[in-house]
Formats: structure tokens, sequence, C-alpha cells
């Protein structure tokens, strides 16, 4: 792999940057493969990449019916954070911040990490509660996290209208290591890394079909052909109750749209993440000045990838109210991405009915941020069959009844 560096940079500028090499090819399929990742998103490449890594497996294929990083790794808003209350979900979250904050030096690929803090502001006194409730759990799990108020708030994001109009600021739950990265740079830092250890990424190549034999993954069909396996992982994101039927077995999942917006660039006036889950909208600044706004999911299921009008209005409007200062703004552009939901609103890393067969999927608004974690989780999984980080997130929990329930505890599904 060829290293990327400062000289490096320098040496080719007086080449006019001629000479690089290819970040990753476009190989042939193999007839066979040990482990096949059907998904070459965010989730899917770290899968491999920590295969390879952390087990020194290289015979995988990574398939992607589209191109890398198309799906919702380049459509989310790039939220990094740990703070949850449920202490498996802390865990496998906190384990994927701690992997962001190294990850550029790991890959020699800069995925632009920017620790730059993320708050969560409390506008009920239910609210309120609840956040003093999850920085306790934090405090107990270890993760750094501190109940502030309305003052330290105001001094952290000075644009921010504390006094209401409907919903004053109360305080807030901030967590000063947690921010944003670059969501394309991810996929490709993990892309490049996963071709140097001889890993064949195949871009639009989509699955048709899963063969089993005897309860027993063979391979899957596809636009390119038969490809065996011995194992399979599947991590598709909106799209994996269908792959699942493929496969003779069904999740307890949905799919519903995620959409988010971004206004024109402007210069610097806010450099923290804000989440106001009161009102159901948060906001950050990107590097180029845009201001990068999301809220909550679309409230039917669908696999539309566009944004629509309701979205903006509920969510800027509910914005406004707690910054003013971006009423005049104009919208620059808006799309959505297709996320699947448990009902507990926790994902799912699992072995399933079908041996062979591992799902990981169910992040629903909150994939960008587990990534490393999850690929992390995923990859032991596969190699394993089991994973500590993994273990409470198994299919067998919809049965048992052993929920994590996110959405709630939380306050929030983000």
């Amino acid at each position: 792999m060829q290293k990327y560096s400062v000289v490096s940079l320098v040496r080719k500028a007086f080449n006019h940057h001629r000479g690089w090499n290819r970040a990753w090819g476009s190989p042939e399929p193999k007839a066979k493969y040990q482990i096949i990742i059907i998904g070459a998103g965010g989730h899917g490449l770290a899968s491999a990449y920590y295969l390879g890594k952390n087990f020194g497996l290289r015979n995988i294929a990574i398939l992607e019916k589209g191109w890398l990083g198309g799906g919702n790794t380049g459509r989310n808003t790039t939220i990094i954070r740990s703070n949850y209350l449920q202490d498996s979900s802390a865990a496998i979250y906190e384990k994927s911040r701690s992997l962001y904050e190294n990850l550029s030096q790991e890959l020699n690929y800069n995925v632009m990490f920017s620790p730059r803090g993320v708050m969560m502001l409390a506008q009920t006194q239910h609210e309120l509660r609840g956040y003093k409730r999850t920085a306790h759990a934090n405090a107990l799990q270890g993760v750094k996290t501190e109940l502030i108020g309305p003052s330290r708030v105001k001094e952290l994001c000075p644009i921010i209208h504390i006094a209401g109009p409907r919903y004053p600021i109360l305080g807030a739950l901030w967590q000063a290591r947690a921010g944003t990265a670059r969501h394309d740079a991810v996929a490709w830092g993990y892309a490049r890394a996963c071709a140097d250890m001889g890993m064949d990424i195949i871009q639009r190549c989509e699955v048709t079909g899963i063969k089993c034999s005897n309860g027993k993954v063979m391979g899957v069909e596809t636009t390119r052909g038969h490809l065996g396996c011995e194992k399979l992982g599947v991590v598709v994101a909106g799209h994996s109750s269908a792959l699942a039927e493929m496969a003779g077995f069904r999740l307890p999942i949905e799919s519903v749209a995620l959409q988010a917006l971004v206004s024109e660039p402007i210069k610097p006036c806010i450099d923290v993440v804000v989440m106001a889950n009161t009102v159901h909208g948060y906001l950050s600044q990107s590097d180029k000045g845009e201001l990068v706004i999301g809220g909550g999911a679309d409230g039917y299921n669908n696999y539309t990838q566009r944004g629509s009008f309701h979205h903006i209005e509920e969510t800027v409007r509910a914005l406004i109210e707690t910054f003013p200062i971006i009423s005049r703004l104009r919208m620059l552009r808006q799309w959505g991405g297709i996320v699947d939901m448990t009902g507990d609103r926790s994902p799912i890393l699992s072995k399933t009915p079908v041996g062979g067969i591992y799902f990981n999927c169910g992040w629903g608004t909150g994939g960008f941020k587990a990534i490393p974690g999850s690929g992390w989780a995923f990859a032991e999984l596969l190699a394993k069959s089991y994973s500590p980080l993994a273990a409470a997130f198994s299919l067998d929990r919809f049965r048992e009844g052993h929920f994590i329930d996110e959405s709630v505890a939380a306050g929030v599904t983000h």
C-alpha cells in the first residue's frame, strides 16, 4: 500500500501528482471465498478490515450492488457519540468512539475525525431527569459525560437561544470527546486497507439469491454469477429484510427513510454538535461551512432516498426556535437514507437460523457512529461465532424478551 504523508504529497506535487496508485482495484470475482460480506458500506468494510487485522483472514469478498459507500454511509449526518444508557449499547458505541480517535493513523487515511463535542439539550423537566440518569449510568460505564447548565450551554454554543420560546433550555448532556468525521473518508480508508490485504471489493454486483443446503449456506447468486462461500455476513442496512427473505427467514425490522439537509455555506458560527430532542432536530457545521441539519425518521415504511417538504418544515421550524440566527439561510441540498429499525431501536449482530449466515443490521438512525465498533464485533462474531460486544444484540433477545430499549431510555434514537 502506498503510504500517504506530507513528504509523499510534496514529492508528487513536483510531478503534477502523476504516479499515485489506485486506492483499490476492480477484481474479477473468484469462484469461492472463505467469507463473503454483502454490503460495501462502512459497517461491511470495517467488518472485513478487522477480520484481516485481528484474525488474519484474507480470502474475503465484499459485494456491493452499487458503488462503494453509496448507501447510508454517504447519506448520514456524521455524528459520533457514545453516551447511551444501556450497558451493552454504551460498550459498543464507546469502543467505536475510541477506535475513531486513532483511525486516521491506523488506516493511513485522513477520516477527518473532529472531537468537537456533542451536547444533547434538555428542554423539559422530564428530559433533564432522563439525562441525569444517563450521566450517572455513563459514570458507571466509564464513558466520560457530564450534565451542564444553561450558562455552560450558552458558553459552548453562543448562537443558541436559551430562553425558549416554547421550550427553554434547562441544561444538556455534554460529551466533550464526541464529535464528527468525514463519512466518505471512513469508507474509503477501510476499503483501501482491505484491498491492501488482498480482499476483493466487487462493486456493481447485486446479490439475487442465497444458496443453502441442509440448513447451511453454500454461496450467493449475483448479477456476476454464482459465488461460493463458507460463511456469509450480511450488512445491508435498510435492505436486510429482503436478504433475510432470500435465506428463508424473517427479521424483526422495518425500513424507513431518514432525511437530512444542509444550508448554504456560511462563516464558522458553531463548533459543537447540538441535538435538540424535544423539538427533534440536530445541528452542526461542516468544514465547508454548511449547516448540517437532521431530524426524526419518517413515520411510515418506505425505501425512498429523496427529501420531502414536510421534513423541511418540521425540522427547520423546530431548530429556528432554538437557533433564530439561521432563519434567513437558504437550503443547499436535501436527501434521504434508508434505515432499518428494530422494535427496541437497538442493532442486531447475530447468527441466524441458517448455518454460516450472520446479520449485522438494525442500527436505525445511529449507524455511522458505530462503524468501527460494529466492524470489530461483527468480525469477531464471524471468525469465532461469539463476540462479547455483540452477545446482547443477538436475535434471541426478541424471543426471550431481553430487549435493549434505547429509544425510550435514551430519549432519542440517533
